[in-house]
Order: C-alpha cells, then sequence, then structure tokens
C-alpha cells in the first residue's frame, strides 16, 4: 500500500520551496540566464539601437526643420530638446517586442514547459526574464542618451533630474514587457509574437504628444493623446529635463497637468495587471 503514494509522489511535478526568497532567488537565476544569452548573442542588442539612432537622426535633421513647437519659434535646436523625451520613451515601449519574441521562443522550443517541472516559484521565469529585458533596455538608453547628446540634446534641471526621467522611462519600459510577456505567452511562433509585439505600439506612440503637441489633432485624438500613459511619460520627462520651449502650454487634461504622478500610476497599474494575467497564462500555457 505504500508503494502507490511514493509513485504517485515520484511522477508529480516538483514543488519549490514558496516564499519571497525562493521567488528572488528564481527570478535572478533566470534573469541571469537571459543576460548571458544577449552576451553571447551581442548582435540582438546591436539591432536594437539601429531603429531608435534613426529616428533620432530622422526627425532631427530630416523633420525637424519642418515641424514647429508652440513657444519655440522656428528654432530647430528646442524641438530637438523637445523631440527626445519622445524617442527616449519610444525606445523602452518598443522593447516589448524582443520580450514577445524572446519568450514566444522559450515556448516554441519547449523551455517553459522544462521550467513548469522544475521546484521553481510561480512566475519566476517571466520575471526574470522582464528583469533581463530591463538591463537591455537601460544599456540601450545609455547608448541613445549619448547619441542625443551628440545631436544637440541637454538635460537643463540638473542630474538628479535627470536621473528621475531615465527612471520613470525604465519604470514604463519595465511595465510594458509584462504587456509583451503576455502576447509572448498568446501565440504560437515567435515570428507572430514579434509582429504581436509592435502592431499596438505604432498608434500608441504616434497617437501621442511624443512628435508634435496634440492641440492640432482633432478631438477625439487629441484626449486620448492626453490620457495616453505613453504620453504621460514622455511630458514627464520633458519636465524633468527641462525640455520645453519657454512658453510651451501644457494641455488641461488631468495627466498633462500632473505628468509625473501620472507616469508612475499608469506604469504600475499596467504592472499589476499584466503581470498577474501573464502568470496566469504561464500556468495554463501549451505549446
Amino acid at each position: 500500500m505504500s508503494a502507490i503514494p511514493r509513485t504517485a509522489e515520484a511522477t508529480s511535478a516538483p514543488q519549490g520551496r514558496g516564499g519571497l526568497a525562493q521567488s528572488v532567488t528564481d527570478s535572478l537565476t533566470i534573469a541571469q540566464r537571459n543576460l548571458i544569452r544577449m552576451v553571447r548573442i551581442p548582435e540582438v542588442l546591436i539591432f536594437g539601437l539601429v531603429q531608435p539612432i534613426m529616428f533620432v537622426v530622422l526627425f532631427s535633421y530630416v523633420f525637424g526643420g519642418s515641424i514647429r513647437i508652440p513657444g519655440a519659434g522656428t528654432s530647430a535646436q528646442q524641438y530637438r530638446e523637445f523631440l527626445m523625451a519622445g524617442i527616449f520613451a519610444q525606445t523602452v515601449t518598443f522593447a516589448t517586442a524582443g520580450a514577445s519574441a524572446g519568450i514566444a521562443e522559450d515556448m516554441h522550443k519547449g523551455l517553459v514547459d522544462r521550467f513548469r517541472s522544475l521546484p521553481m516559484a510561480r512566475g519566476a521565469v517571466l520575471t526574470g526574464r522582464t528583469i533581463a529585458d530591463l538591463v537591455q533596455t537601460a544599456l540601450t538608453l545609455i547608448v541613445l542618451a549619448a547619441v542625443a547628446l551628440i545631436v544637440g540634446w541637454r538635460a537643463h534641471d540638473g542630474i538628479w533630474c535627470a536621473l528621475a526621467g531615465f527612471g520613470l522611462l525604465l519604470l514604463l519600459g519595465y511595465a510594458f514587457t509584462w504587456i509583451g510577456a503576455l502576447i509572448g505567452l498568446s501565440v504560437r511562433t515567435p515570428e507572430a509574437a514579434t509582429s504581436g509585439g509592435l502592431i499596438w505600439l505604432f498608434p500608441l506612440t504616434f497617437i501621442s504628444v511624443a512628435f508634435v503637441p496634440s492641440e492640432n489633432m482633432p478631438a477625439f485624438l487629441r484626449h486620448v493623446a492626453e490620457w495616453n500613459p505613453f504620453s504621460a511619460t514622455v511630458v514627464a520627462c520633458r519636465d524633468l529635463f527641462g525640455n520645453f520651449p519657454p512658453h510651451y502650454r501644457l494641455p488641461d487634461a488631468w495627466p498633462m497637468q500632473h505628468p509625473v504622478l501620472a507616469s508612475v500610476i499608469w506604469s504600475l497599474v499596467i504592472i499589476a495587471v499584466f503581470r498577474v494575467l501573464s502568470v496566469r497564462k504561464y500556468r495554463s500555457a501549451t505549446v
């Protein structure tokens, strides 16, 4: 009679020790695995830098001379400073596609099933992946900030305000990687995950105040842009970097008048909602 319980116990999936300590340890182990993979495949990071650098150059020197910002007059330099917060924010949100593709690839190769058979904390695989993506996003921001300095961008309100602005950008990027995690768990192939991780980002980033003011948009789009979580972070960074033109007037919408608080709230809400959804999907996902 004792052989039956032992057999059942041997064939069941191992159970983790539980608790916060295991969750942190397992998450850091998975993050280390993904960071090592990033180091061994540096072209992923390099190609991830090409697009934002192209946007900086194109908008600064091709479109910058044709776009006018209220309060900036005809100064192309002031538009470049106005632009950079939008480019920074776009860069961190586009990391969502990489998170989607990476998790979908792990699913496709069966790695996720192997992780689920181990005595690991639930959610550690996804948390570790998002932490690794956050580190990659931070490295990308450092390089992009150097390029921005070359084209004339400056942060005028001191180092601490600048660091606070970059902190908001990383918080937004981390929040969006959880959206990417859910997309990666919901599709069947890495190719579909890449497409699914990008297609919704274009309207999100362009129906915003990232590249142009909202005042000339149709009424409906103007309200969407001003309540867009992406816009809140962009405006917060412009405020912290001191990149508004001298006589620029912010829209009356609450997120535009309180951008730092709105940015933090939006990011935390996205993390809370999509982490729960992603972990639930992870428990039941099959290839």
